[in-house]
Order: C-alpha cells, then sequence, then structure tokens
C-alpha cells in the first residue's frame, strides 16, 4: 500500500478560505442559508468553514446542521457489517432555505442521493447546492456535481482518497493510498 500527499495542511487552510470567499460571494446575506455535513466526514469540513466565515470574514450567525444518510442509501441493506448511524442535528426550518450539502470528499454521488432524500423529512428547501473538498471527477454513479469543489482528483476505482483533520485525525492532510 502506499500514499501520496495531495494536499499539506497549508494547501488545506488556502482552499477553505477559497471555498468561505465562493460562498460569500454567491450568498451574501447568509440569514436564509443553511450549511448542512454530511455525517460523518463532511461535518469537520462545515464546521471549519463555519468557523472561518463567522470569525475571519465576519459573517454573523450562520445556521450549521449535520445530517445522517445512514438509512437513507440504497446500499444499507447490502453489507453484512453493522451499521453505526451517526447523529442528525437540524435544530432550525429547512423550508423555503438554500441548503448548502458539505462533504469531504465526492466519489459516486451515492451519498449526496441519498442526503437529497433524508433533507426531505425537514422541510422543502428553495435550493441545494453542494461543496466538496475533494471531487473525484471520474467515479460517478449518478449525474451529481459539486457547486463549489476544493480540488479536483483524477483517482482510479483501486485508488482512495483519505481526509484527515486535525480536529479528528491531527492534522489537516489529504492522501490518495494506492492498494
Amino acid at each position: 500500500m502506499s500514499q501520496k500527499v495531495l494536499l499539506n495542511s497549508k494547501e488545506v487552510t488556502i482552499i477553505l478560505h477559497r471555498l468561505a470567499c465562493q460562498l460569500i460571494e454567491k450568498h451574501l446575506d447568509f440569514s436564509e442559508t443553511i450549511l448542512v455535513g454530511i455525517q460523518p466526514r463532511g461535518v469537520f469540513l462545515a464546521e471549519r468553514l463555519k468557523q472561518i466565515l463567522e470569525n475571519e470574514y465576519k459573517v454573523p450567525e450562520i445556521s450549521l446542521g449535520y445530517l445522517d444518510i445512514t438509512f437513507f442509501r440504497d446500499d444499507f441493506r447490502r453489507t453484512d457489517k453493522p451499521l453505526e448511524a451517526n447523529k442528525t442535528q437540524i435544530n432550525f426550518i429547512v423550508e423555503d432555505k438554500k441548503v448548502i450539502f458539505i462533504d469531504d470528499v465526492l466519489f459516486t454521488g451515492r451519498s449526496i442521493r441519498s442526503a437529497l432524500t433524508a433533507i426531505q423529512s425537514f422541510g422543502r428547501p428553495s435550493e441545494i447546492e453542494l461543496l466538496v473538498l475533494i471531487d473525484r471527477r471520474f467515479s460517478r454513479h449518478l449525474p451529481i456535481q459539486p457547486d463549489y469543489r476544493g480540488r479536483q482528483v483524477d483517482a482510479i476505482n483501486g485508488e482512495k482518497v483519505i481526509v484527515s483533520w486535525k480536529e479528528n485525525d491531527g492534522e489537516d492532510v489529504v492522501h490518495l493510498v494506492t492498494n
């Protein structure tokens, strides 16, 4: 097994600031916009973006929620291992709001399809956008594309993109792992 660093800590920080600026350009006033981190790994990215937007760009009171998609996936009954659900935490109204799904890696698109189904339990958003740190563009099974992307990666099927966050893994780094 070999691994290559795709993004180091400094590069991750630069990309996070660029993504935050793109969100500000599009939304400016976040009173009708909600950030939703897709559990489990999108939560770290969503929290970091909220922190940058509020602390460094002085955007007031951004709504942030977490969405668990475990039982909305189309493959959740196809595995022998027991599934562990994460916590959904959406403490605000989604109806007629602009929702931005946030995830670390866009791979096949199945997680986002599941999130589209799951968010309907909380109301009907006026609009849904997708922000990802890594877009694995040649791996899509569904016609889903990000509105905001940190980096596009051309990884073949045997390769994995692993995103590590300092809050969870001790450092910000993105690796391309080959088996």
